[in-house]
């Protein structure tokens, strides 16, 4: 119950002593500090990538096995993973949230963006 309360309260007890971040769980403290020891405990079997968590593990599986259970509702795209989903649903609503503002050229992808040549940038 106190675990919880945390989630209404904000309350994040348990810091990582390398850069300070705070958790509301000590599990969650705990596999944060694999990315300061490099600690990789679960293993794909078909390739040898290392994951800090099981649930990347999981997520990664999908590449061998070819599994996409996300499925756009607009149209016929299929996915392995949620987090490709959100940004195509932005092709089907005509959203590009994501502007530079020097040249004010706006972008889907935050990654597109931090790689876009702006014209209005000296060095290109």
């Amino acid at each position: 119950l106190q675990n919880h309360e945390r989630t209404h309260t904000g309350e994040k007890p348990f810091e990582c002593r390398e850069c300070h971040k705070r958790f509301t769980r000590d599990h969650h403290l705990k596999t944060h500090m694999r990315l300061h020891t490099g600690e990789k405990p679960y293993h794909c079997i078909q390739c040898d990538r290392q994951f800090v968590q099981v649930a990347n593990l999981r997520r990664h599986l999908r590449v061998h096995t070819g599994e996409r259970p996300y499925g756009c509702e607009l149209c016929t795209s299929r996915f392995s993973d949620s987090n490709q989903l959100k940004p195509h649903m932005l092709i089907h609503k005509g959203e590009k949230p994501f502007e530079c503002k020097k040249c004010l050229g706006r972008f889907r992808r935050r990654h597109h963006l931090m790689h876009h040549k702006c014209p209005k940038d000296e060095n290109g």
